[in-house]
């Protein structure tokens, strides 16, 4: 026959200040809210943010698109209400259709036919060009720029300052780096962002062998700046670790606690 078990002990409860209040219980009570009002704003900030931020942008792009269509073949000249993200719609089936097109022989000819015409005019000609350098070389597929991330020595001597890899420099830069001294190493262009905006930095010229390049994805590097150090890059397969070993510990516990009760 097992023993029974020792009874649990009920701790005494605390004596109470003068005038009846309880200082142990009121500093505990405010730290759980504390604790419960963080945590709703970890939770509640993020969604809150992302949510707005998508609104924006679907109204933005409404606001463009819808005034071109025809107000016959809009659902809101017959709806009573507005449809959000029509125009997003419009504008995804139109950008996809557009390079469909341009993917065919016929497609491609009109829009030969149609930078021709912008390659004549004087001002908007090299606007036109600059800006398709520009979309060709971030969204290309086969592209290398600001795909791989760095560290460099910046602003001083011994401290270490995440960048993005650009392409290389241009004959005529190398040149001329060349011409005032630069190191025979091959010269690349890398892009710094400043924290917590990255979209605004410092772009500068380097010898490749003066950035440290880094195996992390440019969405970690990215949140590591924006967040100024606090979001560390995520090793999938360590987390993964992690999670395995949290729940062969909690099995084992598991396992533990049960031994004596069929003892």
């Amino acid at each position: 026959m097992a023993p029974s078990p020792p009874p649990i002990p009920v701790p005494e409860p605390d004596a109470p200040a003068p005038g009846g209040a309880t200082p142990k219980t009121r500093v505990s009570a405010r730290g759980r809210l504390r604790t419960y009002f963080l945590t709703g704003i970890i939770v509640a900030g993020p969604l809150a943010i992302t949510a707005y931020i998508t609104w924006w942008f679907i109204a933005l792009i409404d606001s463009f698109v819808k005034p071109l269509v025809p107000a016959s073949y809009l659902p809101d000249h017959y709806l009573p209400f507005s449809i959000p993200g029509l125009g997003l719609v419009i504008a995804f089936l139109a950008v996809t259709l557009l390079g469909f097109l341009t993917a065919n022989l016929v497609g491609r000819s009109v829009i030969e036919f149609g930078e021709v015409l912008l390659a004549r005019t004087p001002v908007i000609s090299g606007l036109y060009k600059g800006l398709r350098q520009i979309f060709e070389t971030l969204f290309s597929a086969n592209g290398t720029s600001f795909r791989t991330v760095g560290l460099v020595e910046f602003p001083v001597k011994g401290t270490w300052s995440v960048v993005f890899l650009s392409a290389p420099a241009a004959p005529e830069v190398e040149g001329a780096l060349r011409a005032r001294g630069a190191a025979a190493d091959e010269m690349v262009g890398v892009f710094l962002p400043c924290a917590p905006n990255p979209t605004t930095g410092f772009f500068f010229y380097l010898p490749r062998s003066e950035v440290v390049e880094l195996a992390i994805s440019v969405d970690d590097a990215a949140k590591l700046v924006m967040s100024a150090g606090v979001i560390q890059p995520e090793d999938p397969q360590g987390r993964l670790n992690a999670m395995a070993g949290s729940l062969r510990a909690a099995h084992h516990a598991g396992a533990a606690q049960r031994e004596p009760q069929d003892a």
